[in-house]
């Protein structure tokens, strides 16, 4: 996992902070890279619009637009912008996370899915001159917002091991599944036996359910950005939209239309 790099920035946020919380509205053009970087504060990282990637030392996240990262402090992450993106964080400091949490907030990143409810706190605390006393009300109940939701099936899971790495690697680059596992073990330098036995014990995921993850985070990717689902589904090597379609439903749990008909209000 090339973005994941011994140097991590320490990076303090250019948020104006008010009671351990700062807000901060930045819009990147596709393409832009931030590089591996951490923060003293915990951050929610929020696409009101866009898709980005978000890289960890525990693998890769896709975030389309309406979903959020929640990052614990000092935890290091890199951003790829996939599309232009309209990012709202919210960072807060540890002494804050103790004050408002109600529940403990997650002990690690994780992708999940942004409710109305969620969208209209987050939006909420961008408001100019927010009260103290209406800031700390938001706060608490966005935390535990944070603390209740599932984390989003858009999780690619990277192994640790380096066969199995390079093995990750060769399936991501063959995003069309032109290559079978023989083919991608014998470029990796194992074989199909230690994919089978290895990948599970690294990932979670058996290696023919992890690459199905793979290719359906890379049609969101091209979803979120007009491509019609009959040409994602050629583009990624699927005998049919059908069958790209059950493909998706089964990791993402909706079918692939549904991924244009998310809630489009311009960010805030």
């Amino acid at each position: 996992m090339s973005d994941v790099a011994p140097i991590v920035i320490d990076k303090t946020p250019a948020a104006v902070f008010d009671d351990g919380v700062g807000v901060l509205a930045t819009t990147y053009p596709r393409g832009t890279h931030l590089p591996l970087h951490r923060h003293d504060t915990a951050q929610l990282l929020f696409a009101a619009s866009g898709t980005m990637q978000v890289t960890t030392p525990t693998g890769r996240w896709l975030v389309p637009q309406q979903r959020a990262v929640w990052l614990p402090p000092r935890f290091p992450h890199a951003v790829d912008m996939l599309t232009d993106v309209a990012m709202r964080s919210t960072y807060m400091e540890p002494g804050a996370l103790r004050r408002h949490a109600m529940a403990p907030p997650p002990a690690t990143d994780r992708v999940i899915g942004v409710s109305p409810l969620m969208r209209a706190l987050i939006l909420a605390l961008f408001e100019p001159g927010v009260a103290a006393r209406r800031r700390r009300a938001l706060m608490e109940l966005l935390l535990d917002e944070v603390a209740k939701s599932p984390a989003a099936p858009t999780f690619v899971p990277m192994p640790q091991s380096a066969a199995m790495a390079r093995v990750a690697e060769a399936a991501i680059a063959d995003i069309a599944c032109r290559r079978d596992l023989a083919d991608l073990a014998e470029q990796a330098g194992t074989s199909a036996r230690s994919i089978s036995r290895l990948f599970p014990a690294e990932t979670s995921l058996t290696f023919k359910t992890w690459r199905q993850r793979v290719r359906i985070m890379a049609a969101l990717e091209r979803l979120g950005a007009g491509a019609t689902v009959k040409d994602v589904a050629a583009r990624l090597g699927f005998s049919s939209s059908a069958a790209f379609a059950v493909a998706f439903r089964s990791v993402m749990g909706h079918p692939p239309g549904s991924a244009h008909d998310a809630d489009r209000e311009p960010p805030r």
